[in-house]
C-alpha cells in the first residue's frame, strides 16, 4: 500500500527492512510484548506458512519468534513476494 505524503513523497509499507523513520516500525526482537504468545492471526498464518514450506514449528512461541518465523517462511514459500 502507498500513500502519498504532503510533500509529495510516498509512504510504503511491506518493505524488506522496518522503516527508521517511523517510531511504530520496530525489530520483532524490540517489541515491548514480543515476550507474549503469538497472536491468533499469527499461529493460523503461521500454520498455513509452515504447512506449506514443509516444516513444523514449536506452537509454544513468542509474537517476536512467530513475526521472525512468517518472514522467512513467506520468503520460503513465496507468499511474502
Amino acid at each position: 500500500m502507498t500513500n502519498t505524503e504532503p510533500d509529495g513523497t510516498s509512504e510504503t509499507l511491506g518493505g524488506p527492512t522496518p522503516d527508521p523513520s517511523n517510531p511504530a516500525a520496530k525489530d520483532p526482537a524490540d517489541w515491548v510484548t514480543g515476550d507474549e504468545p503469538m497472536t491468533a492471526s499469527q499461529r493460523s498464518y503461521l500454520d498455513t506458512l509452515a504447512r506449506e514450506a514443509g516444516e513444523e514449528i514449536d506452537a509454544s512461541i513468542t509474537k517476536a519468534e512467530a513475526s521472525e518465523h512468517i518472514d522467512r517462511l513467506q520468503k520460503k514459500t513465496g507468499r511474502g513476494a
